[in-house]
């Protein structure tokens, strides 16, 4: 290869800025470069939500984007995964007390599928029958908010918070709770997606 040619690849590779999704405020999620905007597409950012709102005591809750648009210096992102660090989560394990978990997934309004995974910690070791009713009212109150909001509004009450306080003040008249959280939320598929899925296993039924 000619020097010439190894001059032009490297005149060719341009810097993008990434942009967090409208939702996030299109916070800049940093920069990546690319010498065609094809390979741009799909290439995940991952950040912390302190990161994005210059507020360290956000640092344990991981966040994932990924690149679906591109304009002429900047690449644009949707929302993929939430994630609560094994560290954060780790400390909220007490002694003597019970973690219950549930793994759901569910459609949106908008014909999003999310796969969202609460989870309760008592004060003091619960019983399996308590466990379990614990765990029917997480799942519960997820099909719930996900049947009367949008994908952005799930992914709102997630992040702040709002989903995993309902869940508590509800689970908490079970047995007494130290806390609740969402320790992760996943994009699973997109409404084409889910449609496209649809129309297969109709076909498959025929």
């Amino acid at each position: 290869m000619s020097e010439r040619s190894v001059s032009k690849q490297k005149q060719q590779k341009r810097w993008y800025t990434v942009l967090a999704p409208e939702q996030f405020g299109r916070e800049e999620l940093g920069s990546t470069p690319a010498t065609e905007v094809e390979q741009l597409y799909d290439r995940q950012i991952e950040t912390t939500l302190g990161e994005l709102r210059s507020d360290a005591g956000e640092n344990n809750t991981k966040l994932t984007f990924k690149i679906n648009d591109v304009g002429s210096d900047t690449a644009y992102t949707e929302f993929i995964k939430h994630e609560l660090t094994r560290d954060y989560m780790r400390s909220l394990v007490r002694r003597g007390s019970s973690k219950v978990e549930a793994f759901i997934t569910v459609l949106t309004t908008d014909d999003y599928r999310v796969q969202i995974q609460p989870v309760a910690l008592t004060t003091k070791s619960a019983d399996e029958s308590q466990e379990k009713a614990i765990r029917r009212t997480m799942i519960d109150m997820v099909e719930e908010t996900a049947t009367e909001h949008t994908f952005e509004d799930l992914i709102d009450s997630v992040v702040e918070g709002r989903l995993s306080s309902a869940i508590y003040n509800e689970a908490k008249t079970i047995y007494p709770l130290r806390r609740v959280e969402i320790q992760k939320a996943t994009l699973e598929a997109r409404p084409e997606e889910v449609a496209a899925e649809e129309e297969t296993s109709v076909d498959v039924e025929d």
